[in-house]
C-alpha cells in the first residue's frame, strides 16, 4: 500500500511530503524494516517520537507523528523532507492503520472478545473447545497461546493483548488459513490503549470484574470503563450477516452497565438467578464440579474436570457463547465434559510424591484467594503457599495477596515473581505485612526466600502425606525478569524435577 492510501483510513490527519509505497507498519524503532511506516507513539517511559531518526536509519519510508510533538518531529519532516502523516493521537492511528494495512482481517473472521479481571484465558480455551466441537475451526490469542487453526504455540508476546500491528497480522494469518472464528482474551490495557480496535467483533463476554490493575486506570470507573469498550465496539464493528451478542455474568453487579453500553443481543448466564443459562445444583467433585446446566426450559447433568466454583462460571460463560452461535444443549455437555484444562491453570504436578503439589496463575488478591479457598477445602493436612507479586504494578495488591495467604494457608514461602527494576526484599516486605495483618508471624507461619527455585524447594521439604503445596503466580509462564536480567523459567517443570530429586 501507499501512504496517501493508508492515510484515506484516518478521520483526522494532515498529510506532509510525497506519496510512498509501504512495506510494513511499526511502532517499534528496533524493529523498522525498508519500507516501513513508523508510529511514533508516546508511551509510559519512552515517547516515539524521541526515535524517529533511529527509525529513519532503520529504513523508514515514512512516519506518523503526533501534532502535539511538533517540537520533537519538526526537523526531520518539516527541515529534512520526510514524508509523514501528522494525526491528534497516534496510538488510535497505529490501531487503524494496522487494520487497513492488513486489509481488515477482522472483516473475514466472526471475531469473539472476552474481557474480565480473572478466568479469560480459561474461558478462551473453553469457547475454543466448543466451538471446534461443533465443526469449526478457530484461532486464538491468550495468556498462554496462540493459535491458527491445527497450529498451536506458547504467546511470547511481551504483554497479552500486543501492539495493533501483531493483533493485525495474527488475524490474517487466521483469516488465511480458513478459520471461522478468532477468539481474542481482551485485556483491559489492550481495549484502553486501542491495540483491540478494528478487530471487528461480534460477541463480547465478560468474566467476573474486581478491582485490578489500578495503577494504570487509577479508578475502578476507569476500569469498568476500559473493559466497557468491548461492548461498545460491538455496535461499531462490521456487519458480517450474523447477530452481534453480549454474553454477561448476571451475578456481577456491572452487568447492567455492560448491557447499557451496546444494542447487541443480549445473552445472560448466573449461578444465584435464573437467568437464560444458569448452573444449579453444584456439587465438588475429586478434581471438578458437577452441576445442572439449564437454559430455556431445557436442562442437562454436566461434570466439568476443572475444579472451583469459578471455573463453573467461566464453564458457563463458553457454553452461552456457544449456544448463542447455533450449538445444541447436547454438543455443548459434550465438549465441557472431554475439556482437558489450561496449562498452569490448577494443574497438577505428579511426580509419585505422597502430597498434593498444584501450579496456578494467579497473582492477583482474589484469583490467589479464590485457589486458596478451593483448596482449603480439600486439604486434609497444610496448605502451604509459595507466591511473591510482579514489581511495578499497583502496590495495594501486596497487601491483599499477603491477607489472603495469611488467611487460607498454613504457611507461606513469599518469593520472587516478577520484581522488574523494584527492589525484590522491598516488595516481600509488604506482601509480609499482609501476612501480619491476618495475625501471622514470620518463621512460625511465613518465611521470605528470595530465590524461587530455593523456595519451591523449601516447600516441598516441608510437605507431608495430606498436605497441599500451592505454587501461584508463574502458571505457564516461561521467565522471571529481575532488573535488566531474564532467567528462563518452567514452574511447572522446576517441580518436576525437585520432585524427582526428592522422591526418585
Amino acid at each position: 500500500m501507499h501512504l496517501h492510501q493508508l492515510a484515506g483510513e484516518l478521520d483526522e490527519k494532515e498529510i506532509l511530503g510525497a506519496d510512498v509505497p509501504i512495506s510494513a507498519i511499526c511502532c517499534d524503532s528496533r524493529r523498522v524494516s525498508p519500507g516501513a511506516l513508523f508510529v511514533a507513539v508516546p508511551g509510559f517511559r519512552v515517547d516515539g517520537h524521541d526515535y524517529i531518526r533511529e527509525a529513519v536509519a532503520g529504513g523508514a519510508a515514512a512516519v506518523v507523528v503526533q501534532a502535539d510533538r511538533r517540537a520533537k518531529w519538526r526537523a526531520a519532516v518539516e527541515g529534512g523532507g520526510l514524508p509523514a502523516i501528522v494525526v491528534p493521537d497516534s496510538r488510535r492511528a497505529l490501531a487503524a492503520l494496522a487494520a487497513a494495512f492488513h486489509g481488515h482481517p477482522g472483516r473475514w473472521l466472526r471475531v469473539i472478545g472476552v474481557t474480565g479481571t480473572d478466568g479469560k484465558t480459561t474461558t478462551i480455551h473453553l469457547i475454543s473447545a466448543l466451538l471446534e466441537a461443533a465443526g469449526y475451526r478457530t484461532g486464538l490469542l491468550s495468556t498462554v497461546h496462540c493459535k491458527v487453526g491445527d497450529r498451536l504455540s506458547a504467546n511470547e508476546y511481551r504483554f497479552t493483548t500486543p501492539e495493533a500491528p501483531q493483533v493485525q497480522a495474527l488475524l490474517t494469518e487466521m483469516a488465511t488459513a480458513g478459520v471461522d472464528y478468532a477468539i481474542l482474551e481482551s485485556t483491559s490495557h489492550g481495549l484502553a490503549l486501542h491495540r483491540l480496535d478494528g478487530c471487528e467483533y461480534d460477541v463480547a463476554v465478560v468474566t467476573n470484574v474486581t478491582a485490578d490493575h489500578l495503577d494504570f486506570h487509577r479508578s475502578r470507573e476507569e476500569y469498568l470503563a476500559a473493559k466497557g469498550r468491548l461492548f461498545a465496539m460491538l455496535d461499531q464493528a462490521a456487519d458480517k450477516g450474523v447477530d452481534k451478542v453480549a454474553v454477561l455474568n448476571a451475578d456481577e453487579p456491572a452487568c447492567d452497565y455492560f448491557a447499557g453500553l451496546t444494542q447487541a443481543r443480549i445473552v445472560t448466564y448466573a449461578v444465584q438467578k435464573a437467568v437464560d443459562l444458569q448452573a444449579t445444583d453444584i456439587s465438588p467433585t475429586e478434581w471438578g464440579s458437577r452441576f445442572r446446566l439449564r437454559t430455556e426450559g431445557n436442562e442437562l447433568q454436566v461434570a466439568v474436570g476443572l475444579p472451583g466454583l469459578f471455573n463453573v462460571y467461566n464453564s458457563l460463560a463458553a457454553a452461552a457463547v456457544a449456544l448463542s452461535q447455533g450449538m445444541s444443549l447436547a454438543a455443548v455437555k459434550g465438549a465441557l465434559e472431554s475439556f482437558p484444562g489450561v496449562r498452569g491453570r490448577l494443574e497438577r504436578i505428579d511426580e509419585g510424591q505422597p502430597f498434593t503439589v498444584v501450579v496456578d496463575f494467579a497473582h492477583a488478591p482474589e484469583a490467589l484467594r479464590g485457589v486458596l479457598a478451593f483448596l482449603r477445602e480439600r486439604c486434609q493436612g497444610r496448605l502451604i503457599v509459595v507466591f511473591g507479586c510482579i514489581g511495578e504494578r499497583e502496590r495495594p495488591r501486596r497487601l491483599g495477596m499477603g491477607l489472603a495467604a495469611g488467611e487460607l494457608a498454613d504457611f507461606a514461602v513469599l518469593t520472587n515473581d516478577n520484581p522488574f527494576q523494584e527492589d525484590p526484599q522491598a516488595i516481600l516486605a509488604e506482601i509480609a505485612q499482609g501476612l501480619e495483618k491476618a495475625g501471622r508471624h514470620e518463621r512460625h507461619h511465613f518465611v521470605r526466600i528470595p530465590d524461587r527455585r530455593e523456595a519451591i524447594a523449601h516447600a516441598l521439604a516441608m510437605a507431608v502425606e495430606g498436605d497441599i503445596v500451592l505454587l501461584a503466580g508463574k502458571g505457564h509462564e516461561q521467565s522471571i525478569t529481575i532488573g535488566d536480567t531474564v532467567i528462563p523459567w518452567d514452574e511447572r517443570q522446576v517441580a518436576r524435577e525437585l520432585l524427582r530429586e526428592m522422591f526418585s
